[in-house]
């Protein structure tokens, strides 16, 4: 099951990537991405290894960012991957069937390759400006879901999509409007003064949004 609230992780003055998981856990949160930069191997694996660890606890799943051959060495849950990391077809061809894999996408056609990859889920953005990330693609904001969204309609592309990038709980509502399957943050819950409030005000949000959809459901079919 793809969690419909992901939290990555990130380089955070007051506390190391462990220690951002092992909040946003205790706040409730069960999908973990760890997003590191520019480290060693040896350090990557270290931090890794002390991630797995507080996620188990946690019954929290644990997603690396871009490094496929540590996912399978240490036995996280999966791999995410970006647009200038190893495909997703060759991360699927190496981890096989019992790993996760996500990829990001800006575009329908990133969505498409990942389709054909077979991945598990897709983080599509960003939604608005973020500075977590230092190469940022085109924003997309609602309109821009919308658009994609329609096109994987029409195409049956039924892949999970996270929105991604800048959001907050005030979001959600409007994001999942578009039909996305739920969101992907990192700076709302880094930087969050009360991360227990900040998770539980993005699951009723999500819980809020998902409720209201199935309803209008039932009430079209009826």
């Amino acid at each position: 099951m793809i969690s419909n609230l992901q939290y990555i992780t990130q380089d955070a003055e007051f506390y190391t990537h462990a220690q951002l998981a092992k909040r946003a856990c205790e706040a409730g949160a069960n999908w973990i991405q760890l997003r590191i930069k520019n480290k060693s191997d040896e350090e990557w694996k270290v931090i890794a290894l002390e991630t797995l660890s507080i996620c188990k606890k946690y019954s929290a799943k644990l997603i690396i960012n871009d490094n496929v051959l540590l996912v399978k060495e240490i036995g996280a849950h999966g791999v995410h991957l970006g647009k200038e990391d190893m495909s997703t077809a060759e991360a699927r061809s190496f981890l096989g069937s019992d790993f996760i894999i996500g990829g990001t996408a800006n575009t329908f056609e990133d969505i498409k390759m990942h389709a054909v990859s077979n991945v598990d889920y897709i983080g599509l953005g960003p939604f608005t400006f973020t500075d977590t990330k230092q190469k940022l693609s085109p924003v997309l904001g609602i309109e821009g879901y919308k658009t994609i969204l329609q096109q994987c309609k029409n195409e049956n592309i039924n892949i999970p999509l996270l929105a991604i990038g800048g959001i907050t709980e005030s979001d959600v509502e409007e994001i999942l409007s578009t039909g996305i399957y739920g969101v992907a943050v990192s700076g709302a819950m880094t930087h969050s003064l009360n991360i227990k409030v900040t998770v539980s005000n993005f699951y009723s949000a999500l819980e809020k949004s998902m409720t209201e959809k199935n309803e209008n459901k039932i009430n079209y079919i009826g």
